[in-house]
């Protein structure tokens, strides 16, 4: 649609399990999953809350327009890595900011877990959060957002998480983090979710050497990423959620591996941003 808006993607923490800030990572990045999406000039949506949120936080209080003081924070499940930054986001504690968190559980539920990371002994600024904060359900049938639909989906993680298919009117985007590949049910969902997506993030933590000794711990590796990528029709895959351990150079590899597999294949950088 050439009247379309533009839908702008940026990474802000591309990292899994631990923020990982050594030198020889930084070509790649070391925060912990963020992932930015904004359309037009409707308030910017937020892929998770890890530690890469500081900086985006901050990034959002120099600008100006570009959806007003407004932001809705898409969570895929509550594990320490996507939800570390909320305690950092520096809007949480302006009074005209307004945040909308939305996940997979009520909104009551889904408060309750958030509060309890900001108070004592964990946290000890629990009382100067005071934005406006919203807190809802994200169902399977999906949530409109201005000119963007919304739908979660179930991934096959310990504890419970979910993917996003985001649809713009001309481009459509999918983020699907936290996922174990091997249950068939939850395989075939994925695969249904991304079919014919334009990009799809896509958890690769591991390479299929590393796996056989991390089974059952929630993630995926490269290469079941370029195959779920392929059999769904994916335009371009972008690899995430980048082990602690895997370096510049480690992460060079793999996108190599991967690229051999799937051609149009890209791993996942922090400040790297592009538009569809």
């Amino acid at each position: 649609m050439k009247d379309a808006a533009p839908l702008r993607v940026e990474f802000w923490g591309v990292r899994g399990s631990f923020p990982a800030p050594e030198a020889g990572n930084l070509g790649f990045g070391g925060n912990t999953a963020c992932v930015e999406v904004r359309y037009g000039d409707q308030p910017r949506l937020i892929f998770d809350a890890g530690s890469g949120l500081r900086r985006l936080g901050l990034a959002l209080l120099g600008e100006a327009g570009g959806g007003g003081r407004t932001a809705r924070i898409f969570l895929s499940h509550f594990h320490w890595d996507h939800i570390q930054g909320i305690p950092s986001l520096v809007p949480l504690y302006r009074p005209d900011w307004k945040l909308v968190f939305h996940s997979a559980v009520p909104g009551a539920d889904l408060e309750a877990t958030l509060a309890r990371q900001m108070r004592a002994p964990y946290f000890a600024a629990e009382s100067a959060a005071c934005a406006q904060r919203e807190y809802g359900q994200v169902c399977s049938e999906g949530l409109q957002v201005g000119g963007l639909r919304v739908r979660s989906f179930p991934l096959n993680h310990p504890g419970g998480c979910v993917g996003y298919r985001i649809e713009a009117p001309h481009a459509s985007l999918v983020y699907a983090t936290d996922h174990e590949h091997g249950d068939p049910a939850s395989d075939r969902i994925l695969r249904e979710y991304a079919r014919d997506a334009d990009v799809l993030i896509c958890d690769a933590q591991y390479t299929p050497q590393e796996y056989p000794y991390r089974k059952s711990w929630g993630h995926s590796t490269w290469l079941e990423a370029t195959r779920v990528a392929r059999d769904s029709g994916v335009k371009q895959l972008v690899l995430f959620h980048h082990d602690p351990e895997h370096d510049d150079q480690a992460m060079t590899r793999i996108l190599d591996q991967a690229r051999a597999e799937f051609e149009n294949t890209t791993a996942a950088r922090e400040g790297w941003s592009f538009t569809l």
